[in-house]
């Protein structure tokens, strides 16, 4: 399924992949930076870099990959592959995704087997969540402007955010329940707004 292009920027007026083989390298690429958390990863070289997607497509892909299951990263892989090459740019996108990462995935396992007992070790993944935890906070932080834009205006966005921030920090609330009560209210309130 291919999420529609926003009004904003139409296929011949953004860059786009060269071919499927630019796909496989720049998800690879993309790939092989995303330790810990690959948010802030992908929007920056998505839309910062490439300008394969606006920021309002990047918002309404990363929603779309959110809710759909499987990894949300792998999920927008295929939705960008697929929109410019269709079936063969999908399969690009997630080959490239996960077939240099794996190798290396597998040599830090085999590493981290040898050497988890080390304190040092220990004490630089505990590290790496915090970094990773600030990453994907900036990355939220930068999109933020683009909620001025959504159809139930910015301060009924800002409340949505902070009532999921509320429910799945504070509460413990499962993201599953999250999703399907306060992403079903979000999703049925903005097509009442939008439809004619």
């Amino acid at each position: 399924m291919q999420p529609p292009l926003s009004d904003a920027a139409t296929p011949q007026d953004t860059p786009q992949p060269r071919s499927p083989r630019d796909l496989f390298v720049s998800f690879t690429w993309l790939a092989l930076q995303g330790f810990g958390g690959v948010l802030a990863i992908v929007q920056r070289e998505m839309v910062e870099k490439k300008k394969w997607l606006t920021p309002e497509q990047f918002l309404e892909d990363w929603a779309v990959a959110q809710v759909m299951p499987g990894p949300n990263v792998i999920n927008l892989a295929l939705m960008i592959g697929d929109r410019y090459f269709g079936l063969r740019g999908a399969m690009a996108a997630v080959a490239g995704m996960l077939t240099i990462p794996l190798v290396v995935i597998l040599a830090l396992a085999v590493l981290y087997a040898h050497y988890a007992g080390n304190p040092q070790v220990a004490a630089a993944l505990r590290g790496m969540g915090a970094v990773s935890g600030g990453l994907i906070a900036a990355t939220g932080i930068k999109l933020l402007p683009q909620l001025r834009k959504h159809p139930l205006g910015f301060p009924v966005c800002l409340a949505f955010t902070a009532l999921v921030f509320a429910a799945i920090a504070v509460f413990k609330v499962p993201l599953g329940w999250v999703l399907l009560v306060v992403g079903g209210v979000a999703c049925v309130w903005t097509w009442k707004r939008i439809a004619p």
